[in-house]
This record gives C-alpha cells, structure tokens and sequence, in this order.
C-alpha cells in the first residue's frame, strides 16, 4: 500500500483521518462528526482505497455483503451525501456512479503515515542503521489506538481489519527481532510474554522469545517455551512446530555461539608509498584507531585544500598522536604525488621551532634555492604558498605549539593539505577538521602489547597482560614501554610485570625504558603551566573519583565557580586535564599520578592537600543532606549530621536534586572512602547516611556496602561509637535490601542500636529499631517484627521526627497484615501515609501507599489497590528507585493473579525480573520467579512455569528460606481425577 497521493486541489492541511483505532476526522485538532456506524463503514472502504473510485456496488457489497437491505443504494447516497457535508468541497468526490475520497496531503491518514515510516524503517535496517529503523517502526506502531477500525461493521470492515492486525504483528515482530540484535534481551522478554500469551499460535513470537531467554542467560526456559509451543500446536491444530523453531530448539541445546553475533571489524584503507617524501617511518606495529584511520584518510583524500587538525588529539602526550599522524599521512600518499612535507614543531619544550626557518627548510625540500628564500615570515609564507599553488603536498606539522607557529606553515591552495598534531585543541584555527583523540579500547591495547611482546609469551597470562595495558590506562606510549621492557627480559612473566605496575605508587617509574618516559612526557606540559593553573592540576589530582564536577572542583580549589571553570578549560586546552562532559572533568589515570606525585613535591605543607580533600568532602555533606531534605520535608535527620564547614549546592526542586545525586555517585562515594579516617569519619559517615537512597537504586550498592564497610572499621579503630554505630546503620540497611543476608542485617541493627544508646545519638536508635522490624518481618519473626516497629515509633514520637514516625506506621501495618490483621493494617498505612502527604513527602509518601496497597489487596479491594501501587510505581520510576519500581511491579503481578488476569501478571512478573536483575537480591527474584510461574501456568504456559519454580526453589533452598516448602508444592503433579 501507498499513502494516498492525487493531483486533485489538495484538502486544507488542517483535516486528517484515522483508521487504525476508531474511523474518525478531524480538523484542526478538533473531531468531525463522522455519523452512523454504516457511514463510517463507508468513509473506510472510500479511505482504504487510497483514492480510487469505488463502485456503488462495490460500496454495497462492502457494507451489506450478500444480502443487502432493498434500499441500500439510497443509503449509500445518504451517507456520502451527509460525509460530503461534513468535510467541505474536494474531499469525498462522485465519479462514473461511484464515489472517491481525493486530494488528502501529506500527514493526513494515519495509515499512509505508518507505511511511509515504516518504508523508511525498512531502509535503515538495509543501511545498517538499526536505531533509527526501530525509531522510525516505534513511530509507525504508536499510531494505533486499539483495535483498527473499532467498530465498523460490514465484511469489508472485518476483512481489513484483519489485514491491518497482521501487518501491526509483523511490524512488531521486526521491531523485536531488531531489539534483540542491538542486545535488549532482557527488556524484550516482558513484551514478548504479553504478545504470546495474546497470540498462542503465533510462532515468530514464540521463536523470538525463546532468543531472548537464551540471550538473557535462561537456557532452561527458552527450551521450555518450545515444549510448551509443541503441545499447544499439537493440541489445538494437531501439527508440529515449523522447521524453524525447532531448529532453534537444536541450536539452543548446542549452546550454539551463533545466537549471539558480533560484528566484523573494518578494514583498513591500504597504503601505496610515492616520492618524493618527508614523513617518518610509520612504525611497524601500529595497531588500532580503524576509525580515525578512515575519517581522516577521506578527510585527505576528498578535501585537498582544507586544513585538519589530528591534533587536540591533541590528547595527553603518549596517546598516540605522532603515530596516527604519520601512519594516515602514508595511508593517503597516493592522494598527494607532488610530495609530504615533515616537521617536528617542538611545541611542548621550552624552546617551539620558529615558523621563519620551517618556511625556509620547506621552500629548499620543494627546489627554491637558498638565494631566493626571503628574509621575513610574511614574505617566506607568500612564497610557500605560491610554490604550493598547482601542486598537490601534504604538510605534517608535528607537536604544535598553538594556531600561531601553524598558522604561516599551512598551504594556502586547493589540492594541498595539512595534518596538525598539538596538545592543545586548535579550535582558532579556522576550517580546521577537528579530531580529539583518546586512549585506545581495551582490545587495541591487548593487540599492541601483543605485537610487541610476542603471542606465545602472552596467550599464556591474558589476564595478567590485560592488567598491563589497564595500569598503563589504555596510553600508547606507556603500553610501549612495558611492553619494550618486557621483551628485552626473557626471564620475566607478564605477570611480573603486571605485579610491579600494580604499585600506584611506582608505576611511572617503572614505565620508562631507554629515552621513552611517561613521566618525562608529562613534565613537558606541567613545566609550561602558569602557577595558578599548576595549583589546580596538583589538587584536583588528589581526588579519587573517576571525575569530577565544577561546583565540586570550586569547592577543593576554594575558589568561585567561574574562576574555576576558567582555570579548568585552561587545563583541558593543555590536555592535561579531559572534559567528560559539560561542566565535568576527569584525569587520565596515568596523569592524575602524575598530578599526585607533583602534588606531594610541591605543595607545602602536606596540610594544603588535606584541606583541599575536607573542603570537598564538606560540599558532598552539605549538598547530599539539601537532596535529603528536599526529598523528606521535616524529616529530623539533617539536625542530627555533622556541620558542614562550607555551602553546599541548593535545588530547585526534587528532579534537579534527584539528578544531581545520580550524578555524583560514584565520585561522592569515592570522596567518603578517602575519608575514611579518624579525624573526618564522622563526616564521612554523614554524608553516606544523606545520601541513603543511592542503596536502594542497585547501580551503586555494592560501592554503597563497601564504604560502610570501610568506615565502620575506621571508626572502630578510632573509638568513635557514634560513628561506628552509624556504619553499622548504613550496612544495616543495605544488606537487608539485599534481600540475601537477613541474619547479617539483623546483627547490625541490634549492633547498631547498642552503639547509639551508648553514644547518646537518639536517631539512629530509632532507625535501627525500624530496621530490626523490618528484618525480623522479612524472617517471618513476627512477634519480634512488631516490638521492634512498636518501639521505632515510640522512639520516632519521643524526638518529634514524624517522617520516621509514619514510616514506623507504615512498617507496622505490613506486620498486621502478614498475622491476618487486614482491617488495622489498611488503617496503619492509611494513617502513616496521609502523614507524608501532609508534609509533601513524594517518595516516602510512595512508600506509604505502596504498603497500603498491599493491604487493599489482601481486603479485596482491588481497584483501591490498583490505584495506590500505580500512584506509587509513578513516584517510585521518577525517583530511579529500582529496588521500589520493581517490587511495586512484582506487587502488581500478585494482584493480577488475584483478579484472575494472567497474563498480565505475566508481563508485571517479567518486568519485576528486569528491573530486580541488579538490586534486590536472590530472596526477592525467587519470590517473582514463584509469581511469573503461576501466571504462565495460567496462560498454559506449563513448561516454562516449572522452570521458573524449579529456579525459585533452588534459591529458597539455598538461602534457607520458608518458602521453598511453597513452592515444592507447586512443583508436585496435579492428581487426575
């Protein structure tokens, strides 16, 4: 089909119609009246002939089929006479007897636009180009809206909407199979749940979910789709499964590495040597940078005269920018008969060579005579340029200093060309092809030291080579190094060498051989720093994060914001310093030892860096309890954290601050390990407390578990029970959400508790004891849970926190409902959360409903249900609380399989898995895979529901837990009766 296309006069662009969901028009955004059902009937069988005339015998057999009402030609007549009315002149048109919609411009049916995207889709697949394919069929798909013409009667109505239905699938069924080739396995098994539970007989979909289980590490389930399949065929159509899909039952047995593709790499573009010629000797070993390869190989070889700067590539010395240069150069010689020209520029050394003698060095290679170079710059450039002009030369400026050494050098005429290398990026050199070069992917770096070192010593000790090239950072120049010294010591593993580069300490001493040095390479441009730039390279070096943010850097630098920004661009100009991103900034790992060891030399005393590393870790407490607050209004924690010594950042609302936590992470979680010390673990331990939800988003527990971890042995150490105790709160809390070591858990709170009472630090008693409610609750310790919560809100009442004292309501309300106490369990969670709602607490207020909802559920009261655990998934997903979003969903899988609805269980149920995949823990996967099996065993799906059983029995067996009695029972044969 084609989008309607006439050269009648075009319709007024503001009137469209819709057939894929119910047949309507509208103009300007506002409906038009279609009428009756029969006439919309018409206007369908007019729009789907895509503007050819249709017979009044063929409108009556669309509408009526065999046995037509006597006087359905006047009825046609009516209807188009009325639809004629509606639309205005030039839209539904009479002809030969008969009756045409014409005229309709682009946009104005639905249908044509979703042939056009996905014709367009089609495409970009065919180019490779599977992001915008799946954007363009995502586009395509979101056009319907329900069934496609909803409620028009008439065979011909049926007939089509058929035809659309198949043609929704397949465009669905290509969008999956591209999902899965870009790699969202894991999210396409919940869709793909859905679609064959709504379409059983439907094998694409089924082979297409078998995938993605196999590709989500699920063997056992895929497998067990296609026993489920092959009975349901069996049953329903008495056949067997396509030779398709048991070809991918085979393929699956055989674990066949088919199923998961990579692509091939890219050649390389060849190189054929021409005289006359400068540039240096490529090296033999030059490994990687395919890409910049290509881009610059057709930058050269298609743009003659424009001037390009492989420069600001300029990267950090060492990353290889020399070598790429002069490898492209000799890759595009061919493109350049009339010679190469070569000059190293000295622009990292004291001394930069002087524009003058390059010219003239330059007008000698290209045949001036001595006697007729000139004296002044101006004067040597004019001629260059001139002896250049119909010649076709590549210019290699090597080790630029700045624009202005290369400015006069450049060629001045078409057919020339001029490769640029610099430290700095020569954004003011105008037209110039700008190309920032990095550090090379962890496989080019393997392949280098490979090369150079030799297979046979290296296949033996990969992973210890992969150490090598990980402490040389990925830099060109230091994996050379290593690699050189390795091959010049027979007697040395690379696992010797790995163990001497393991030492931070030493590492770039040990990355010298010969006259190659890293640190050498460095001390070039630190020696051409002013004082004020040298000062900020030293300090914002002493972090640990991987990054680090501007407001952030201020604050070590203790300098204003813009003042800051200032000295940091300047020091990306230098490539000493990287810009991640807008407003952030980051070290390669080799110079921030440098900028640590030029640190430790030159400020003094030791004291300056210490109060560089405390200012910043008072900006993460005082900006990490503003998130706090802003998130829990009226919540007392934030009166009971150590002071700050300096302003934090302030928001100005919950999503910036949400952001800006998500933001930090794991720079603010560095930032509190390298506090972890006597004399700031207190401070330290705060802002970890402050910045609480960053355990419950999964993405950063594990860092989240080993810094309490830390701090709790520091305080230990010190004697500081208040510290100590809070630790013990943090891991508390995020072993619990684990979900796998409850009994832990559990010992820390009591631990914790102990500590606060003894230290005089009330809320962290009161958050231990809700802590212990909720891990005893978790054991089913029932008894216990409930002394706890009880004495968590007399606590939280006793110091006037009544955030804390609501979610102590809200905690004691899931106890009342595990012991059968339905009524005062929904009137707990009520009450705790109507409390966070009158203090404007979103995401505790989620909490809260998220409690109550279960409560509603197990009271039958499933709408009411419905509603609070939506309300709370919406809060929960804006939040990036994964841990909540995906119990919530699982919540709401178990109330589906209440109100008897399957297969949407199915789907809650998969999601759960997704979003549970990194947080949550083993306990809690167990308890959605007992779900997601109860609702595919309800959907006849009985195979792969004794899968999911036999996975979550195996987890409840190993963790001990009550539940796998449950499940074993699941697992039993149904009697036959």
């Amino acid at each position: 089909m084609q989008p309607v296309r006439s050269a009648a006069p075009a319709v007024p662009a503001e009137l469209c119609f819709g057939v894929l969901g119910p047949v309507r028009a509208r103009r300007g955004g506002e409906p038009v009246g279609t009428g009756s059902p029969q006439q919309r009937a018409l206007l369908a069988a007019l729009l789907l002939r895509e503007g050819r005339t249709a017979t009044a015998a063929e409108l009556i057999d669309a509408l009526w089929g065999e046995e037509p009402p006597s006087q359905a030609l006047a009825a046609v007549r009516t209807y188009a006479s009325r639809l004629r009315k509606a639309f205005g002149p030039g839209v539904l048109v009479s002809e030969s007897g008969g009756y045409a919609v014409r005229g309709l411009g682009e946009g104005a049916l639905d249908l044509a636009v979703a042939q056009d995207l996905a014709g367009e889709a089609e495409k970009a697949r065919a180019a490779g180009d599977l992001g915008r394919a799946r954007e363009g069929l995502n586009r395509a798909l979101a056009l319907w809206e329900g069934e496609a013409l909803a409620g028009v009667p008439g065979p011909y109505a049926e007939a089509q909407r058929v035809r659309l239905e198949e043609w929704r699938l397949q465009l669905l069924e290509t969008r999956l199979d591209m999902d899965l080739e870009q790699g969202c396995h894991a999210e396409a098994v919940s869709e793909l749940t859905a679609l064959t539970a709504a379409h059983p007989l439907r094998e694409r979909l089924r082979e297409l979910l078998m995938l993605a289980l196999y590709r989500s590490g699920r063997q056992a389930e895929a497998l067990a789709v296609y026993a489920d399949t092959r009975r349901l065929l069996a049953d329903e159509l008495g056949v067997d499964p396509r030779p398709g899909l048991r070809a991918l039952q085979q393929r699956i047995l055989r674990a066949d590495p088919g199923l998961a593709e990579s692509p091939a790499p890219a050649a390389e573009p060849a190189a054929a040597p021409v005289r006359p010629a400068q540039l240096p000797a490529t090296v033999p070993d030059f490994t990687g940078r395919a890409a910049f390869v290509k881009e610059l190989g057709e930058v050269l070889a298609s743009d003659g005269g424009r001037v390009m700067a492989v420069s600001a590539l300029a990267g950090i010395g060492g990353v290889g920018k020399t070598t790429l240069a002069v490898h492209v150069a000799h890759q595009a010689r061919t493109a350049f008969p009339d010679g190469q020209l070569y000059v190293d520029l000295q622009g990292a050394g004291q001394r930069a060579a002087d524009p003058e003698t390059v010219l003239g060095s330059f007008l000698k290679a290209l045949g001036t005579a001595d006697s007729a170079i000139p004296d002044s710059l101006d004067e040597r450039a004019a001629l260059y340029r001139s002896v250049l002009d119909g010649r076709r030369v590549l210019v290699l400026l090597d080790n630029a200093r700045d624009a202005a050494q290369v400015r006069p050098l450049l060629p001045g005429t078409e057919g020339c060309a001029a490769l640029v290398t610099s430290r700095v990026r020569m954004v003011d050199l105008a037209g110039a092809h700008l190309v920032d070069l990095d550090v090379m992917a962890p496989d080019e770096a393997l392949q280098l030291f490979t090369r150079i070192v030799g297979e046979e010593r290296v296949a033996s000790e990969r992973e210890a080579a992969l150490d090598v090239v990980a402490a040389c950072g990925f830099l060109p120049l230091a994996i050379r190094i290593a690699a050189s010294r390795l091959a010049a010591r027979r007697t040395w593993t690379v696992s010797v060498l790995a163990a001497k580069l393991a030492d931070e300490r030493r590492r770039l001493d040990e990355l010298q051989a010969g006259d190659l040095a890293v640190k050498a390479t460095f001390e070039l441009g630190y020696g051409q720093l002013e004082p004020a730039q040298a000062r900020a390279f030293r300090l914002l070096g002493l972090a640990d994060g991987p990054d680090i943010s501007l407001a952030a850097a201020a604050a070590v630098l203790d300098l204003p914001p813009r003042e800051t920004e200032d000295l940091l661009e300047s020091l990306v100009d230098t490539s000493l310093l990287e810009s991640a991103a807008p407003g952030r900034y980051r070290y390669h790992d080799l110079v921030r030892l440098y900028a640590r060891a030029c640190a430790e030399r030159d400020e003094q005393p030791s004291a300056v860096g210490d109060g560089a590393l405390s200012r910043l870790l008072d900006f993460y407490l005082a900006t990490a309890a503003a998130v706090y607050l802003i998130e829990r209004p009226g919540d007392r924690l934030v009166d009971h954290l150590e002071r700050a010594g300096r302003p934090g950042l302030s928001f100005a609302d919950r999503r910036a601050a949400q952001d800006w936590l998500y933001a930090e992470a794991v720079s603010l979680l560095a930032c509190v390990r390298q506090s972890a010390r006597p004399e700031t673990v207190r401070r330290a331990v705060d802002v970890l407390w402050a910045a609480c939800d960053l355990a419950e988003s999964g993405t950063n527990s594990r860092e989240y578990e080993a810094v309490a971890a830390r701090l709790r042995d520091v305080a230990q150490e010190a004697g500081d029970r208040r510290a100590e105790g809070r630790a013990y709160m943090a891991l508390a809390f995020v072993h619990h959400i684990s979900g796998t070591r409850f009994d832990e858990a559990g010992r820390e709170a009591d631990r914790a508790t102990e500590l606060a009472e003894a230290a005089g630090d009330p809320l962290t008693s009161c958050w231990s004891s809700n802590a212990s409610g909720a891990i005893a609750m978790y054991q089913s310790r029932y008894a216990d849970s409930e002394r706890h919560f009880t004495r968590a809100l007399d606590n939280f009442r006793a110091v006037g926190d009544r955030p804390g004292e609501a979610s102590a309501l809200c905690n004691l309300s899931r106890t009342h409902l595990a012991t059968g106490r339905t009524d005062s369990a929904v009137a707990l969670a009520r009450q705790g959360t109507a409390m966070y709602d009158d203090m404007g607490h979103a995401l505790k207020g989620a909490n809260g409903r998220y409690a109550l909802g279960l409560a509603l559920t197990s009271s039958g009261r499933l709408a009411e249900a419905t509603e609070c655990l939506e309300q709370a998934l919406r809060v929960f997903r804006d939040s990036r609380q994964r841990l909540w979003e995906g119990m919530t969903v699982f919540r709401l899988a178990e109330l589906d399989l209440t109100a008897r609805r399957p297969a949407r269980a199915a789907v809650h149920a998969e999601t759960a898995l997704t979003l549970l995949r990194c947080v949550g823990g083993e306990w809690r996967r167990g308890n959605v895979l007992t779900v997601l099996g109860r609702a595919l065993s309800g959907i006849s799906q009985r195979d792969r529901a004794q899968v999911c059983w036999q996975e979550a029995l195996e987890i409840f067996d190993a963790l001990q837990a009550p539940e796998a009695d449950e499940v074993r029972g699941l697992l039993r044969p149904t009697p036959v009766v």
